[in-house]
């Protein structure tokens, strides 16, 4: 008889001490995303960002036997249609090996935990159109692709 070893999943807070594995999960995601990885200026100010006196993101690891698997990034704006705090879901990133194994599904559970428990109105997040796996994955949570437009201008256009 065979026994299967129950795979263990916590959601840890970014510190100081696994920023490390925090910027390689970046990495691995850009890999991923087909885009440029953060460069050391950029590594500094996510640093300096995440663990200033008012931060202005907030980032957990999903961490499996004691083994990083994966990140989620948020921050807060604000609408004024509900005159709430919105929660922005800006990374989900499970590395690749580990996926289909419910990671996933607790990061984006802790997420919509944490906009109830910060009386958030709504959750907003972006979804790449190519990227099929996460909005069947987003879809089958039972969120609804809204008819909006994102536009956007880099800091050369400024």
């Amino acid at each position: 008889m065979r026994i299967m070893q129950m795979e263990e999943i916590t959601i840890e807070k970014l510190t100081e001490e696994n920023f490390p594995v925090f910027t390689s999960l970046i990495e691995k995601l850009a890999v991923y995303e087909k885009l440029t990885p953060p460069g050391n200026d950029e590594k500094c100010r996510l640093q300096k960002d995440a663990f200033s006196e008012n931060p202005k993101y907030e980032a957990y690891l999903a961490v499996v036997n004691g083994v990083p698997a994966g990140y989620i990034t948020f921050y807060f704006t604000y609408s004024t249609f509900l005159a709430k705090s919105t929660l922005y879901l800006e990374d989900l990133f499970v590395l690749e090996e580990c996926r289909k194994k419910g990671i996933g599904r607790k990061l984006f559970d802790f997420c919509r935990s944490e906009a109830a428990k910060r009386g958030c109105g709504r959750m907003d997040w972006t979804v790449l159109t190519w990227n099929k796996p996460s909005i069947e994955f987003y879809e089958k949570s039972g969120a609804k692709r809204q008819d909006w437009y994102l536009y956007r201008f880099n800091e050369d256009k400024f």
